[in-house]
């Protein structure tokens, strides 16, 4: 039984290669065929070409003498302060460990739910559908507008203890 199993598996994997013909023809291999590789002085050719038309582009980028506006070091003692200003160091911690597991949890609930059979497109749908109002509601006309304008204010002021 296993024999015939191995036999068989062998005969369908194996390809097939035409031994009394010297022109490669589909019927004979069930493999495709690849196109023929580049050498390595047409490769240099096509690089040289792409060089040259970069150079003459009219977009073209220059390095600057100029430091970037941010400085590494700058940051690192910005953050240094700042993480000695915090009083309940363990409090923000505990935080960023749950914004890490939310991050993480989110992501394995939309790859199981991206793996369901057409519930990704229903879902796009939706999220079209949403955009629709909302664009409807808030961003057509100019009423709307200064009333999500507003909205928004409330909600940082909320935020940032304000109100």
């Amino acid at each position: 039984m296993a024999a015939t199993a191995y036999a068989a598996a062998t005969a369908v994997l194996t390809p097939r290669v035409c031994i009394t013909s010297t022109v490669k023809s589909p019927c004979c291999s069930a493999l495709p065929y690849l196109p023929p590789r580049l050498s390595v002085s047409s490769f240099s050719s096509s690089i040289k070409q792409v060089s040259e038309s970069r150079r003459f582009s009219s977009l073209q980028t220059r390095a600057s003498s100029e430091e970037s506006p941010v400085d590494a070091s700058e940051l690192f003692t910005d953050l240094k302060e700042k993480w000695d200003a915090v009083e309940n160091k363990s409090t923000v911690i505990l935080y960023g460990g749950g914004a890490i597991v939310a991050v993480w949890l989110s992501s394995t609930i939309v790859g199981a739910i991206n793996s369901i059979p057409l519930l990704p497109k229903i879902m796009e749908l939706v999220g079209l559908g949403y955009t629709g109002w909302f664009v409807y509601r808030y961003l057509l006309f100019k009423s709307s507008r200064k009333e999500l304008a507003t909205d928004i204010e409330a909600l940082k002021k909320k935020i940032a203890g304000t109100e």
